[in-house]
């Protein structure tokens, strides 16, 4: 899998707002990572709990969204297109992971980078890609391409397309902005992580 490299964002050398160190969390707060389950301790999570009462309402949105009815794969699609065009190596790196789990190849990962005309993309991949070009550059999905969306998904996994990339691009908004660094294991080759 492609690694996240710096020409994908996140330029800060250190955090604007740092994650919230162990000894300075409470019980509330380690209730609330506890939600996140195994990635309790990344730093994102970490930083946003600094919030809790938003941390708090945000976390169940994230999770629907990441257990909706779009596929994994389909999903990922969205999120890494996101991330590249938000510039958001965060993002970028622990989607490697998500996408690697969801099946998508090395070769399929750097198309998501190459865009919605590269060759070998079905219809409803290369629509997923231009959806998310397309909110990214004018905020809504054209005519052409919702067509081809609403030809394979069902009502409640359309309404998904735009507020997975809505979301991601919040994430890669508030990442980017607060500085949020990327954990060395990302940093190292992603296979360490189930990738091909």
């Amino acid at each position: 899998m492609p690694e996240a490299s710096a020409s994908a964002g996140d330029s800060h050398a250190e955090p604007r707002i740092a994650p919230l160190p162990v000894e300075e969390r409470d019980q509330a707060t380690n209730d609330m990572l506890d939600k996140v389950g195994p990635g309790r301790d990344l730093n994102l999570f970490t930083t946003l709990v600094r919030h809790q009462r938003l941390f708090r309402r945000w976390l169940p949105l994230c999770g629907g969204l990441l257990s909706g009815k779009l596929s994994p794969r389909d999903r990922e699609l969205l999120i890494l297109r996101t991330a590249d065009r938000c510039g958001a190596a965060y993002e970028w790196a622990h989607h490697l992971v998500f996408a690697a789990d969801a099946g998508l190849t090395s070769e399929e990962v750097a198309r998501v980078r190459a865009g919605a005309d590269a060759d070998g993309w079905t219809e409803l991949e290369s629509a997923l890609v231009r959806s998310a070009d397309e909110l990214h550059d004018e905020c809504e999905i054209s005519a052409s391409t919702w067509s081809v969306l609403s030809a394979h998904y069902d009502q409640e996994q359309l309404i998904e397309v735009p507020m997975v990339v809505g979301h991601y691009h919040m994430v890669a908004f508030a990442a980017r902005s607060f500085g949020v660094t990327i954990e060395p294991a990302y940093q190292a080759d992603p296979a360490a992580h189930g990738a091909d």
